[in-house]
């Protein structure tokens, strides 16, 4: 990534980049944005579990799950092998995990409160090699990898590496070993595909027309498949939120209840109790007769997340 300065001329001058030098300060820069950075909650730093040291353990909670984050400077290592091997000293671990948590939190969360299924590895660098990003490639891969840039003027880049997530199953591969084997049976990841087969043909259709829709309005919205629902995000924050079933298309608007102007109320409060996705406007669908209507609540919530105001 090069990135310019605009000068009162219109002229532009390069900035340039500026190396971290030591994997701990990247650390540290880090640790300190996880919420902006990547949402989730930090927990602890050098967690020593077994034979490992982890950089960071962090908690999501969206899943419900715990995150371990690793820094690196250099290329000479493998993303699967490190990933998995982490994992699986997690999964063998899991009071561990929880201990530390509820001594820094002066909680008292249990076993069955975490989704170990939604476990997952994170990489950060400020590069990858070719291989690396690669490596990514599978559909049902629990590790995910970002470059982070720092540049003159105290500027950052904070960015995804997305492999194309449409080859085979890491699991299909690697039925020699144990460790991903281990893993996989317990670690889940969930696909568009997987939420496909909970529908029927016209509730994947509508759930399709909205989400072209969507992608036209918001521009670089994220879709995010998980275990219940499928987000829809911006800069972290879920907007949107469904979940598709065999007779109706589920919607969730993420924003408490009062803050929506639904002039024809046609949501389901359901504020304070349980459901898949988040906020609290809940909508079902069956047909697509107010899908503009909806689509202008869904702008109104990022409108609202992202204080834009009307013109």
């Amino acid at each position: 990534m090069v990135l310019f300065e605009l000068g009162s001329d219109n002229k532009i001058a390069e900035i340039k980049e500026k190396e971290f030098k030591l994997e701990k300060d990247l650390q540290e820069v880090c640790e300190k944005n996880l919420k902006e950075f990547l949402n989730l909650k930090f927990v602890t730093s050098e967690f020593s579990v077994e034979k490992y040291r982890f950089d960071t353990v962090a908690y999501d909670e969206e899943n419900k799950s715990f995150v371990i984050i690793e820094y690196k400077r250099g290329q000479n290592y493998s993303v699967i092998d490190q990933g998995y091997a982490y994992l699986a000293t997690m999964l063998n671990n899991k009071a561990e995990f929880i201990l530390e948590f509820n001594e820094k939190f002066e909680t008292s969360l249990k076993r069955k409160d975490i989704d170990w299924s939604q476990s997952k590895v994170i990489f950060i660098s400020q590069s990858f090699n070719k291989f690396q990003k690669d490596t990514i490639n599978f559909k049902d891969l629990p590790i995910e990898i970002y470059e982070i840039k720092r540049f003159d003027n105290n500027i950052l880049s904070f960015s995804e590496v997305k492999g194309n997530r449409i080859t085979n199953s890491i699991s299909n591969i690697a039925v020699e070993n144990e460790t991903i084997k281990k893993v996989s049976s317990e670690v889940k990841t969930y696909t568009i595909d997987y939420h496909y087969s909970m529908g029927s043909p016209e509730t994947v259709e509508l759930y399709e027309k909205f989400k072209d829709k969507i992608e036209e309005m918001i521009p670089d919205i994220q879709i995010e498949p998980k275990k219940w629902y499928i987000a829809f995000k911006k800069d972290n924050k879920n907007i949107v939120d469904f979940t598709i079933q065999k007779s109706q298309l589920k919607m969730w608007l993420n924003l408490k209840m009062g803050e929506l102007n639904d002039v024809k109320s046609l949501y389901r409060n359901v504020a304070g109790i349980g459901k898949f996705g988040n906020g609290d406007y809940e909508y079902n669908f069956t047909n697509d007769e107010e899908l503009e209507y909806m689509l202008s609540l869904i702008k109104q919530v990022y409108k609202i997340q992202n204080k834009i105001k009307d013109e």
